[in-house]
């Protein structure tokens, strides 16, 4: 095992990336709905143990409500971005300028999950919401104030067409997050994917299915280029 990892305390098939940070700029998170109870608890035990700061992403309710009393005391939870931060957060940098733009209410999932990482990461971020294409007059009116961002991260379910109209309209970097919203043929986000995808404005760079932590890990790659320039 080399120097930048090392392995939890009872737990040797959990092994923490902990030079990750030097290495790219950006903190291991641990995505915890495929870990069992135990080895959640134990990842965090261990990080309340050492003092570290800690990113959970997909901690779901049931898996949260298991943990000990103390650590789930210890950690600031989320239900809607079912994310977990442990440890404060650092002041929150306003450049590069991000926005968070989400077509409906319902895609405040995975938007939430991309502000509470930007915000671990510590970067700020605008929001914008619920000003999806069928009802364009709320995306205009918000139009001036998208050409002044950095990056903008969109959110968008069912035809997943929000993506493609911001950034016909910005300069930014658009990031287009394909959410898992929409009747029967969306296909739990797949049709989102593939629109966005297909998109004809040029530039478009797409993530996963309601991944908002790798759109906001994409951004902070961003600022921290950014950052090494100035």
């Amino acid at each position: 095992m080399s120097m930048d990892e090392q392995a939890v305390d009872g737990h040797p098939d959990v092994t923490f990336d902990r030079n990750r940070a030097h290495r790219i700029g950006i903190e291991e998170a641990v995505l915890c709905q495929y870990k069992s109870d135990d080895q959640i608890a134990a990842i965090l035990g261990d990080a309340v143990t050492e003092g570290r700061r800690l990113l959970m992403t997909r901690l779901l309710e049931r898996q949260y409500a298991a943990l000990p009393g103390p650590l789930r005391s210890a950690l600031d939870y989320c239900a809607v971005s079912r994310s977990g931060i442990l440890g404060s957060l650092p002041t929150l940098a306003t450049r590069p300028r991000i926005a968070l733009v989400s077509a409906g209410t319902s895609d405040a999932g995975p938007m939430t999950e991309a502000k509470r990482t930007l915000a671990y990461g510590g970067m700020a971020a605008t929001e914008i919401s619920d000003v999806g294409v069928a009802g364009l007059w709320r995306l205009l009116a918000k139009e001036d104030q998208l050409r002044e961002m950095d990056v903008v991260i969109v959110f968008a379910g069912m035809d997943a067409a929000l993506p493609s109209v911001v950034a016909g309209l910005v300069g930014g970097v658009v990031i287009g997050v394909p959410t898992s919203v929409g009747y029967g043929v969306a296909q739990g986000g797949r049709v989102a994917l593939d629109s966005i995808l297909a998109s004809c404005a040029p530039g478009v760079t797409v993530v996963n299915i309601d991944n908002g932590y790798g759109a906001a890990t994409s951004a902070l790659r961003i600022a921290n280029m950014l950052r090494r320039q100035v």
